[in-house]
């Protein structure tokens, strides 16, 4: 019978090689042996190798904590938290903008999302083989494949700037392969690639009410279209945000803001695309996700990290229900009926990552939003004020106001327009995980980071550092970023 040999990419402290291996990852708890073609040429055995690159996005080093010191503590939403002498490894260094190219959470999160892009590259290369499949069963799969690898692709460029493009499994044996994983592309050449994924990845895809209730969570065609929209928004092409976010339908947003991160309102009218917790047994949740920005000290259940900072309260106008809903205020009552008691630690919690059901569980229910409606509605807005079509995003900005429980903005030129869709994305999407990355694109960093007390080095902490092992390794082949 045919054999399939599955050539790994490993990332063993960040050294780029290949090597053979004959088990992949389907979750934390199982893998399965992919010696014989013949166990996985079924619809089931098809869809294994997809349900593989999910299960990457609830591990430790993907989505977890050094993510939270990248895209949030990093960010003046967010302070390190926590008590005082625990630096959590390096989120001190992380909330201080002091991390440098050997700091973990900067290391780890290149190295993770390769491990994804590897567990995608697998699923592209195996499924077009398993003849026995549906065939259209197996065409989706490749869809989704291609959106997540755009997805991690995405959130490496964002991070990094320019990074290899590793775009099928490396052979151990290849000269070029080798090369191919330690070659910096620019930044152009990632976005063409993830553009280009998306776009195969839309033509294959279904629209989200068309996958049934035990398959939630899948990657969609309006998914695509709104990572493909963000991608745009990043390289400010405007008139193709506008479009793309044209192409996202059937979707809504909700009536209560507050309603989308509890464990009623995943999957809502208003999500795209968020990633799955489940803490429940067989517990699959994002590990440690909860659990370390949990209220810490005497009647809390967590770490303490990634802290709302002063700078965010200030952010939100008063009545606005988002403040309530984004943060957890000691002294105060969930809605759940728990009383945050006045002897935690820190005076504020990311309410967004509360779970009620397993508040102080490893792995708990709580999903993370990474794609919803509400910002197509803000992106659109912010391009249509770009292409000076003024008055068509005041709407939209308004749309967003009114479900938050404010009016309409007084905001009319296109200057001012600009700032206060700006800070509209801050509100609405806080502890999302785009707040950093909100302020480099949108040129807003030195100003925003000294208001929180924070020094932003303009040309320097635009992009973090990539891994000093992978610069080492390069030999060459690939430089660091300015200032590291």
């Amino acid at each position: 019978m045919k054999k399939i040999y599955i050539s790994m990419f490993v990332l063993s402290a960040y050294f780029f090689s290949g090597c053979s291996n004959d088990y992949l990852d389907v979750d934390q708890t199982e893998s399965i042996s992919t010696k014989d073609i013949a166990l996985f040429n079924n619809d089931a055995g098809a869809a294994t190798f997809v349900t593989a690159i999910y299960s990457k996005f609830l591990d430790w080093n993907m989505t977890s904590f050094s993510w939270i010191g990248l895209s949030s503590i990093a960010s003046d939403d967010a302070d390190k938290g926590s008590s005082p002498g625990d630096t959590g490894s390096d989120k001190d260094l992380m909330d201080a903008l002091t991390y440098n190219a050997s700091t973990p959470s900067t290391s780890e999160i290149f190295g993770a999302n390769y491990e994804g892009i590897n567990r995608c590259n697998q699923a592209l290369s195996i499924i077009p083989q398993l003849d026995q499949a549906n065939p259209a069963l197996r065409a989706r799969l490749l869809g989704e494949a291609k959106f997540l690898r755009a997805f991690m692709y995405f959130t490496l460029v964002k991070t990094y700037g320019g990074v290899p493009i590793i775009d099928h499994l490396p052979n151990p044996s290849s000269d070029a392969d080798r090369i191919m994983q330690l070659t910096r592309k620019t930044s152009a050449e990632v976005y063409a690639f993830i553009a280009i994924d998306l776009t195969e990845a839309i033509a294959a895809l279904p629209n989200k009410s068309e996958y049934a209730a035990a398959e939630k969570g899948r990657a969609s065609k309006g998914a695509a279209y709104a990572l493909l929209a963000k991608v745009n928004l990043y390289q400010k092409n405007w008139q193709k945000v506008v479009d793309n976010c044209n192409l996202v339908t059937g979707y809504s947003i909700v009536p209560n803001y507050a309603s989308m991160f509890r464990l009623a309102g995943e999957n809502d009218a208003e999500s795209i695309f968020e990633i799955q917790g489940t803490g429940s047994v067989p517990a699959k949740g994002i590990s440690g996700y909860s659990n370390t920005q949990g209220a810490r000290g005497n009647g809390g259940w967590g770490w303490g990290f990634n802290t709302p900072s002063q700078s965010l309260v200030n952010a939100y106008e008063t009545g606005d229900v988002r403040k309530n809903a984004t943060i957890i205020f000691r002294g105060t009552t969930l809605y759940d009926g728990r009383v945050v008691p006045v002897t935690v630690e820190n005076e504020r919690y990311n309410y967004k990552a509360y779970s009620s059901a397993f508040t102080d569980a490893w792995e708990t229910d709580v999903n993370i939003k990474y794609l919803r409606y509400a910002e197509v509605i803000l992106m659109k807005a912010e391009a249509l004020n770009e292409l000076n079509q003024t008055p068509a995003a005041i709407p939209l900005l308004n749309q967003i106001r009114a479900r938050a429980g404010l009016g309409n903005t007084t905001a009319a030129s296109q200057a001012a327009v600009r700032t206060a869709i700006w800070k509209e994305r801050r509100v609405e999407m806080a502890f999302e995980h785009d707040r950093f990355f909100d302020l480099v694109r949108t040129g807003q960093a030195v100003a925003a980071f000294a208001i929180d007390g924070k020094t932003f080095v303009a040309g320097k902490h635009e992009l973090f550092p990539l891994p000093q092992a992978f610069i080492t390794q390069s030999n060459g082949l690939s430089a660091q970023n300015p200032g590291y």
